[in-house]
């Protein structure tokens, strides 16, 4: 079974759309955990509608609702998602298959930006580069989808909750020094609500710059960049 789990803090705008395009999925194999910070709209009420698994936590952070969750999983695979992430038709099918043909432990996705403008094709573009690089150095994957195997993650005792930014990089280099990471040829679509917010250059900086940083210096425990969770 695969155990997808969504860390959730105010999310009704999109928690919907994601769990539409689940159930829309021709893999059928899986249950859905929402891991959320206590939010004060309806996110737990759309949870139990859709017939999540809900779990909540006062304490409020990307890692902690991911390792809550986690807690939680029946499947032997997880699939950790961010909110505002929607997976296109059979991506779930087709990301199982790559996973188990290939042996991989862990693994994360290229990412398409759900607006259809050239900007942010360019940065997508620019973005998966950077990820198909790295994957070779040291894995960089975005939580918005990671992969894994249940086994693996309970290795590494979850994600560093200790970690400002980038949690998400280091938990898959980690994983990586024990067993074997790769970037699957499938994408999902990512709400590019954080570059409308702050703006697209400024946005896309912060996050070449934080990549980097992972690479070269390691986890990132000061606040190099503003970044709350639930902010958007």
């Amino acid at each position: 079974m695969l155990s997808i789990i969504i860390p959730t803090l105010n999310e009704e705008k999109y928690l919907p759309k994601l769990l539409e395009s689940i159930k829309s999925q021709d893999y059928k194999d899986y249950e859905i955990i929402v891991s959320d910070g206590n939010s004060k709209d309806e996110t737990q009420k759309i949870a139990k509608n859709y017939n999540c698994k809900l779990v909540i936590s006062e304490k409020r952070s990307p890692a902690h609702q991911r390792n809550q969750g986690a807690m939680q999983a029946k499947g032997d695979s997880l699939l950790f998602l961010d909110a505002d992430t929607l997976l296109p038709e059979k991506f779930l099918s087709k990301a199982m298959n790559t996973f188990k043909t290939k042996n991989l432990n862990v693994a994360g996705f290229y990412l398409q930006f759900a607006l259809d403008k050239f900007s942010y094709k360019l940065i997508s573009a620019l973005l998966n580069m950077f990820f198909f690089l790295a994957q070779y150095i040291k894995p960089l994957s975005i939580g918005a989808a990671i992969l894994v195997e249940k086994s693996y993650h309970q290795k590494i005792k979850g994600f560093d909750e200790n970690i400002l930014i980038g949690e998400d990089h280091d938990y898959s280099q980690r994983i990586a020094r024990k067993g074997k990471f790769r970037i699957i040829n499938e994408k999902i679509y990512y709400a590019p609500r954080r570059f409308e917010k702050k703006g697209k250059f400024k946005t896309f900086s912060e996050w070449i710059y934080c990549g980097f940083y992972t690479l070269f210096k390691g986890p990132i425990k000061k606040e190099i960049v503003k970044y709350e969770f639930g902010e958007h």
